[in-house]
């Protein structure tokens, strides 16, 4: 196997999988590094919604990218399936945000109105005529956004990566990047144990792992999130449900995903006991069928969180030819296609949306304080 690749890319969730694909795509040779498996932290711990109108509730740049990237997952679920054989289980079945005080419907209409006027479907509904007939009707209304989505996370990267390799990538699992190699300001490859592989374009993808590099990325926070899985006996619901501190993410085969804490700066994978009673508290009173489901399996994730909460996405400055896209904190699976078609322009010298490339800039002014 050659040692020389055009890019190189260090982790192998679901961004550094979905960059591979796309390089990979565009004709490149790519070598994907991933010390663990494909998939192995946050992107197989994500529940795989695609919620860009349950996470926005004004403008800005990363909004209108979430909405761009959102809108490739049709052709794109489509295209992995031909390519890797794998189903990532796209679901449009819409999504519910629950409020329960009258003070906050005023809140939900201005966002609707937001979303509407972007052209996104939103409205705000009543118990009256919410479609989810099994969800208890103590709420006062309620965001319904019909053409919200969700995916399986594990499925989605793995068939990236696997897609990646049919267009030539290769990716080596198991192999732990120890130092990133450049020379006179240019980078030059990376270095394993005891190998080197040189490429003039590198790309950190490591999440919250990227801070083994702190020469190269700025500050971040690590955010874990605990989350549990339940079946149940009959299909509860269709659409996700959200509410403060709870969400709820019908799968398939009766499955539903309760989550998720948030407990940053914590990068342990254990689930403590009293973060599991109080999603169950809470997703019980949200859909009180729940009472009779059974308990599937506990699991955690840690997620990137920068200090003005936009991700990095860009060259690394004093190194030409060092990337890094990091940072996208719980919304990775729903930024992942858009962040491989943004990264692999970039890597192509192709003009890109220059709101884009100020608000994801690893020198942009909100974090020179950092």
């Amino acid at each position: 196997m050659t040692k020389r690749f055009d890019q190189i890319i260090v982790g192998g969730g679901v961004m550094g999988a979905s960059i591979s694909y796309e390089l990979s795509k565009r004709g490149y040779q790519v070598l994907l590094l991933e010390e663990n498996t494909i998939a192995a932290e946050a992107s197989s711990a994500a529940a795989g919604m695609l919620g860009v109108q349950m996470e926005f509730e004004a403008d800005s740049p990363l909004f209108r990218f979430a909405k761009e990237s959102r809108a490739l997952f049709p052709r794109l679920a489509k295209e992995l399936l031909e390519e890797s054989g794998i189903d990532i289980q796209l679901i449009e079945k819409g999504a519910l945000k629950l409020v329960y005080h009258q003070d906050e419907i005023d809140a939900l209409k201005r966002i609707a109105s937001f979303q509407t006027q972007q052209r996104v479907e939103a409205k705000v509904i009543s118990p009256a005529t919410i479609p989810e007939k099994e969800l208890a009707n103590d709420f006062y209304a309620a965001l319904y956004c019909p053409t919200e989505g969700q995916v399986s996370a594990p499925h989605l990267t793995k068939a990236f990566a696997k897609a990646a390799e049919h267009h030539g990538a290769v990716i080596m699992e198991q192999t732990k990047v120890h130092d990133i190699l450049s020379e006179n300001g240019q980078v030059t490859g990376v270095k394993t144990a005891g190998k080197a592989y040189t490429a003039d374009r590198v790309i950190m993808t490591c999440g919250f792992k990227s801070s083994q590099f702190p020469q190269y990325i700025k500050q971040f926070t690590p955010v874990k999130g605990e989350c549990l899985s339940v079946i149940t006996e009959k299909p509860l619901i269709q659409s996700t449900i959200f509410t403060e501190g709870c969400y709820l993410v019908p799968k398939r085969g009766n499955r539903i995903i309760i989550g998720a804490t948030s407990k940053p700066n914590q990068t342990d994978k254990d689930v403590k006991v009293a973060s599991v009673l109080h999603l169950l508290s809470r997703a019980k009173q949200i859909l009180p069928a729940l009472n009779k489901a059974t308990i599937e399996k506990v699991w955690a994730g840690v997620r990137p969180l920068t200090k003005d909460g936009f991700p990095y996405l860009g060259e690394v400055p004093d190194v030409s030819g060092l990337y890094v896209a990091t940072g996208h904190y719980r919304n990775g699976i729903l930024l992942a296609p858009r962040t491989a078609t943004f990264m692999a322009d970039i890597v192509e010298g192709k003009q890109v949306d220059p709101s884009y490339l100020a608000t994801f800039s690893l020198k942009r002014a909100s974090l020179i304080s950092v």
